[in-house]
């Protein structure tokens, strides 16, 4: 199925050749969690269902080496549970520790706190909604407390926003200098490195927050 949906006409063009997968129905053997409190993470029926009361990061276990592009779907749950809060749905990519051995982000365990995040370069993207007013993208330099933005990434559009319950497909692309979000096979942001982040991690992130995630593939460009 992970296939099929790949192929769909995304940005009406054919996709790589897949190279990872989750379909959500055998548990959280590709992924260590972070988490700063006490949350429920699971993986069955197709589902990756994460409810958390604190900040939480999902790292996929693989390292990734580009060019490479990584699809999911995913949607902020609104059900009347205590982290029902529709305000976040996150992503970083690419990332690497550069005070690490290798580079590796999964040498160090974190306490899922957001600045724990700072040292690391990668690319980052953050669908906003309820107490985030933006939706934005970032190039995380590796230094404490910079997390540096550019003012055509941060959109405060309502069509840029979280709906409560809806799902909607994310395809995160580092394709050389080429760095994209794209949502719902619409560019979301567009960005030129010239000094591209090559490999890395792929991680989910969420604060204080009830998402869901299907359909998670990496392929190509």
């Amino acid at each position: 199925m992970l296939a099929a949906l790949a192929s769909l006409p995304v940005a009406a063009r054919t996709p790589g050749p897949i190279m990872y997968r989750d379909d959500f129905c055998h548990g959280l053997g590709q992924w260590r969690i972070e988490a700063a409190g006490d949350a429920k993470v699971s993986a069955q029926v197709g589902l990756l269902d994460i409810d958390t009361p604190k900040g939480l990061t999902l790292w996929f276990l693989p390292k990734l080496t580009g060019p490479i592009a990584i699809d999911y779907e995913v949607r902020a749950v609104s059900a009347g549970g205590p982290h029902d809060e529709v305000s976040d749905v996150n992503a970083f990519w690419m990332a690497t520790d550069p005070a690490a051995p290798g580079g590796s982000v999964l040498q160090k365990r974190r306490g899922g706190v957001f600045e724990d995040y700072d040292l690391l370069r990668t690319y980052y993207v953050g669908i906003g909604g309820n107490r985030n007013t933006t939706t934005r993208m970032r190039r995380y330099v590796g230094k404490a407390g910079q997390r540096p933005l550019l003012p055509e990434h941060d959109r405060p559009g309502k069509a840029d926003m979280l709906e409560p319950n809806r799902w909607f497909r994310l395809r995160l692309i580092a394709d050389g200098q080429r760095i994209a979000v794209e949502r719902d096979g619409v560019t979301l942001f567009n960005m030129t490195d010239d000094a591209p982040y090559r490999h890395g991690h792929f991680g989910v992130r969420t604060t204080q927050s009830h998402i869901q995630l299907r359909n998670f593939s990496i392929s190509r460009p």
